[in-house]
């Protein structure tokens, strides 16, 4: 497996590489890697027809190389023979998709998601599917029904969540790119702890159609790379308006993200530091100094650097948890042993067969979640608290926006935090859910934002990855992923994945 998708696709046009080979060596990777004595847990299976879908692009590409258009195969099929990790919320037709949750077992997907199908297309090849926190529900990829999902850089600690096996598949050169999803910062957070790039898209820009439902107003596909050039291809091949999803939306200038350039006018770059993220419980000095390092980057370059005051932030995350399980009860009220789930009858009536699917199929931080949304929206409070947070969530968005007017970036740490040890936090859910301190309010704006990897701890913590954050107003994605890449070339390797 190469580096980088550009490394890649120069391989495979050279015959240096196969699509055979990759796919082969990822296959090699995971068996070798389940008879560990510390697992990875990162791919739960590989696709069996992936070897096959290999095949058919090696010859795609051997009859190009010898009929000389081998340009004008990749402008078409700019992905052409690259596996790519998907997380296991997102349908691949004919494939399991279990949502790492003992109440899918066995179901199989009866059609591909919009993203999936726009890479294939593209000739992209989906390797198989990644562990992740049932439902996407957790920080640290332990709330799995597979066991949790290791951090490559150090197998005793977590990978972070909910989009841990994606992440961890790119953090350990298992896959070039993988597709996780995003609650409230389930693809930054692990992109984090695994020292990795990871990209939470303009709500609208994916699709969601074939992605299973958490929190409906909040839920985004979002994209892990090596670098930000191997997030901005994909982008370019998945984004925009689907038929099936009437949330979705085009994204301006997709045209740039094909060959993404590096950000040149820092002169003219107006960031904002928000006061309420410096000053917050619970930053690490670590996290601390790494940000600090970073501000300094930018202000050698000539940005201008702004800490700024905005009070409604400290309501973000109340205001997430609130609105994300609220919705969370209502999407899972489907997955009752009729309409989805495997159904535990013993005959004692409907009532009955409801609680023993729900009850033997949910883990207990589902559970949890589903209790506090019924109890948010039940008829004691009569939606009062929905109401109150989907009101917090406007005015954040507000702000928000009218920040942009004056400022082209919000800078932050993706969390408070390094990654932590295995079993650290998990029956610790307040402690959980104040990892993602840094995160939510970038989904209840509904703004873009990427994890940058940009140090790690100091050696008595452990030497673990420190990301950042760049967040920009809606629809920037080409603004921001051209500043990590000014980033990424002033520190090659910042991204570049451990030896798996």
């Amino acid at each position: 497996m190469f580096y980088t998708i550009e490394e890649t696709i120069e391989a495979l046009k050279k015959g240096e590489t196969t699509s055979v080979k990759l796919v082969q060596a990822s296959i090699d990777t995971f068996e070798a890697d389940k008879k560990s004595d510390k697992p990875l847990n990162a791919f739960l299976e590989i696709y069996d027809d992936a070897l096959e879908l290999a095949k058919a692009a090696d010859e795609k590409i051997s009859a190009a190389r010898s009929d000389g258009s081998l340009n004008k195969l990749f402008s078409e099929f700019p992905l052409l023979g690259l596996p790519f990790a998907n997380k296991d919320n997102i349908s691949v037709q004919g494939k399991k998709l279990t949502c790492s949750s003992k109440i899918l077992e066995g179901y199989i997907a009866p059609y591909s998601a919009t993203v999936i199908k726009r890479l294939s297309e593209k000739g992209a090849i989906p390797l198989g599917r990644c562990n992740q926190d049932e439902f996407a529900m957790g920080s640290s990829t332990e709330y799995s029904i597979y066991g949790p999902t290791r951090n490559p850089i150090n197998r005793d600690y977590v990978s972070g969540g909910s989009s841990g096996g994606s992440t961890a598949a790119v953090a350990a050169n298992q896959a070039l790119f993988a597709l996780g999803t995003e609650t409230g910062g389930s693809v930054r957070l692990p992109a984090s702890y695994c020292g990795v790039y990871g990209l939470k898209t303009t709500y609208g820009v994916l699709s969601r159609w074939g992605v299973v439902a958490y929190g409906s107003s909040l839920d985004q596909v979002g994209i892990i790379g090596h670098t930000p050039r191997d997030i901005a291809l994909p982008l370019s091949v998945m984004s925009g308006v689907d038929f099936y999803d009437d949330t979705s939306a085009d994204l301006p200038e997709s045209d740039k993200l094909a060959s993404l350039s590096a950000y040149k006018d820092f002169s003219s770059l107006r960031i904002a530091v928000p006061k309420q993220f410096e000053e917050a419980k619970g930053l690490h000095e670590d996290v601390r100094a790494v940000f600090e390092d970073v501000k300094k980057w930018f202000a050698k370059k000539g940005a201008k650097i702004e800490t700024v005051d905005l009070p409604v932030l400290d309501a973000s995350i109340a205001s997430y948890y609130v609105i994300a399980l609220s919705e969370a009860a209502s999407n899972l009220s489907r997955f009752d042993g009729i309409r989805y789930g495997r159904r535990e009858d013993n005959g004692k009536g409907y009532d009955q067969l409801y609680v023993d699917t729900r009850s033997d199929g949910f883990g207990p931080e589902v559970k949890r979640r589903i209790i506090i949304g019924n109890y948010v929206l039940s008829e004691q409070f009569s939606g009062d608290t929905y109401k109150k947070g989907m009101s917090v969530r406007a005015r954040i968005q507000r702000e928000v926006a009218d920040l942009f007017g004056k400022y082209d970036l919000i800078l932050c740490p993706t969390c408070p935090t390094a990654s932590f040890k295995l079993g650290e936090k998990y029956d610790d859910p307040l402690a959980m859910y104040l990892s993602d301190l840094y995160t939510v309010f970038v989904n209840l704006a509904r703004i873009p934002s990427i994890s940058v990897p940009a140090g790690f701890t100091s050696e008595k913590n452990g030497k673990m990855p420190v990301g950042i954050q760049f967040a920009g107003k809606m629809f920037s994605e080409s603004k921001i992923l051209q500043i990590a890449q000014a980033w990424e070339e002033e520190h090659p390797g910042s991204g570049i994945p451990v030896k798996s």
